[in-house]
């Protein structure tokens, strides 16, 4: 229940690798402290670029000098939809991506509005322990890239789990 669950939780670093490895290097953590950020730059707070995610514009082409290729965000779940609506319209520099770590509920609203024909879906498995837990999150996750082809593909991100 996101009002009742922690909403503060971190990625793990070897989901993060495997996500480099195919999409390249995260410029920008888009909702993050400075504890737990995944990239050097970040939105959150401390940041100097700002420190509501929501309320502040997202970066376009360059940041720093550096153009913003791909963007990392796993927002606190409790109000998916505002994140999943910002990413869709937020996503439209080219050959930029958004990368969306959400669960994966296919059949809410905000899911036929903002990530269905509007981002790469990716179903992960096997399911993700997120820092600071003993045990997987209790439902399954989506990678939603915006800013690329819009289909639907399930990928098996740590090759040798056996629970797979």
């Amino acid at each position: 229940m996101p009002a009742l669950s922690n909403q503060d939780i971190e990625t793990p670093g070897d989901l993060i690798k495997a996500i480099e490895a195919r999409f390249g290097k995260i410029r920008i953590d888009l909702a993050a402290t400075i504890k737990n950020r995944k990239a050097t730059l970040w939105l959150g707070p401390g940041s100097d670029i700002g420190e509501d995610s929501l309320s502040t514009p997202w970066p376009k082409e360059y940041l720093n000098g550096s153009p913003i290729t791909t963007s990392w965000l796993n927002p606190p779940y409790k109000n998916i939809d505002e994140w999943a609506q910002k990413c869709a319209e937020q996503h439209v520099v080219p050959r930029s991506k958004i990368l969306l770590l959400i669960p994966a509920s296919v059949g809410s609203n905000w899911w036929a509005r903002y990530v269905h024909m509007r981002a790469h879906v990716i179903f992960l498995r096997p399911r993700v322990t997120f820092i600071g837990h003993n045990t997987p999150y209790p439902k399954d996750l989506a990678l939603c890239v915006y800013g690329t082809r819009y289909e639907y593909e399930c990928w098996q991100w740590r090759k040798n789990d056996v629970r797979s």
